[in-house]
């Protein structure tokens, strides 16, 4: 001990510059992520988050046909969707959002190309949820291959063009999904609610789980159980509006958010009335942006009214998320989101142009952050 201490002794020097690089490491680890997020957060940030507003979003409604709809999208920097019929333009805007995480992926280190994969597998699941669905009923017509965003999804379609119910575990097992999904998939009775839920948290914990950089999974997390809360609120309003027994509004449930334990989820599933649940809600910061909303679903009792509620508040809630997490994933994470939002308002806006629908009605399916 007397020689490891001794400064005129060599391996004096080696434990001083042990400890140095070990205080080093420790100390620089968190700034190499920062230097990571600088130009892809500042990337973002000069795009603009949101991009189309509530302002511009009512100009882009005023449109008269769908050639007038395209011709305005065109002129901002970040699109230029193509198309002469609504599935070739609805088509072309999930294309730009393809584009936007590609863009994304490029600007970012390596360790965050699993996380923007498997945001878009998010996308991927809808489409799988109603191609698998008209295998287990036995409707299975033409597979739509080409609306997949991932190849991983297109080789999957792929393979179950013509198959049979009876080939879909050996399918869903090369797709990826775990055991216990594939045997709640492959029920002879079951439920295409349950299967829904199955799917959704399938993905939910597929984003828990993908890594992250240093530093960056108190955001991921964040705002992965933001977005847990609030489909189970959606998941139980709507469940409430269509009366459906407690037992099976508990089954609902797809994992613990920021503020909806399971303790509290079938707190709420006791419940009978919509407007009680939200009530019951009292505490949480979802009850006031509900409670405003009351109003509109007294007058049209559709819950569609709380849902485009939820996911205004959810966009608050990210941009929160952003500001609490500035210099590493949270202003990713917000633009991300800002932009799904943003292409689902469009192809809203394209559709409802399309099929003559009042601006009026189209405005109140439109999703935007709270003052922008």
């Amino acid at each position: 001990m007397d020689i490891l201490f001794d400064p005129y002794n060599y391996p004096f020097w080696v434990l001083i510059l042990s400890i140095l690089s070990l205080v080093a490491y420790v100390i620089g680890r968190p700034f190499s992520t920062y230097m990571k997020f600088v130009y892809p957060n500042a990337k973002v940030e000069a795009m603009g988050n949101p991009f189309i507003g509530e302002q511009e979003l009512d100009s882009i409604i005023d449109n008269d046909d769908i050639v007038a709809f395209k011709e305005t999208i065109n002129t901002l920097r970040d699109y230029n969707v193509q198309g002469e019929d609504i599935y070739s333009i609805q088509k072309s805007l999930d294309n730009t959002f393809i584009e936007i995480i590609e863009m994304m992926k490029q600007d970012h280190s390596k360790k965050m190309s699993a996380f923007f994969n498997t945001y878009l597998e998010k996308f991927d699941i809808y489409l799988l949820k109603n191609e698998l669905k008209k295998i287990v009923t036995g409707r299975q017509k033409e597979v739509n291959v080409e609306r997949a965003l991932l190849p991983k999804t297109k080789k999957f379609l792929e393979k179950i063009k013509g198959s049979e119910q009876k080939e879909l575990p050996s399918l869903l097992e090369s797709y990826g999904f775990t055991k216990d999904v594939i045997a709640t998939l492959t029920k002879e009775d079951i439920d295409l609610i349950t299967f829904d839920i199955t799917l959704d948290t399938y993905i939910l914990s597929r984003l828990q789980q993908v890594r992250v950089p240093y530093k960056c999974e108190a955001a991921k997390q964040s705002y992965i159980r933001s977005l847990l809360d609030t489909i189970n609120i959606k998941n139980i309003l709507r469940a409430k509006q269509l009366a459906f027994e407690t037992d099976f509004c508990k089954q609902l449930f797809i994992g613990e958010g920021s503020e909806i334990a399971q303790w509290k989820f079938e707190e709420l599933a006791d419940i009978e009335q919509v407007a009680q649940v939200i009530s019951a809600l009292e505490g949480t910061s979802y009850f006031d942006p509900l409670k405003d909303a009351i109003e509109a679903y007294n007058k049209e009792p559709s819950v569609q009214v709380f849902e485009t509620a939820l996911d205004r508040h959810l966009l608050q809630l990210v941009k929160n998320i952003s500001l609490s997490n500035y210099v590493t994933l949270g202003p990713t994470i917000r633009f991300l989101v800002s932009k799904e939002f943003e292409i689902k308002n469009l192809k809203i806006i394209v559709k409802g142009i399309h099929e003559h629908i009042s601006a009026d009605i189209i405005k109140k399916l439109l999703i935007w952050e709270a003052g922008s």
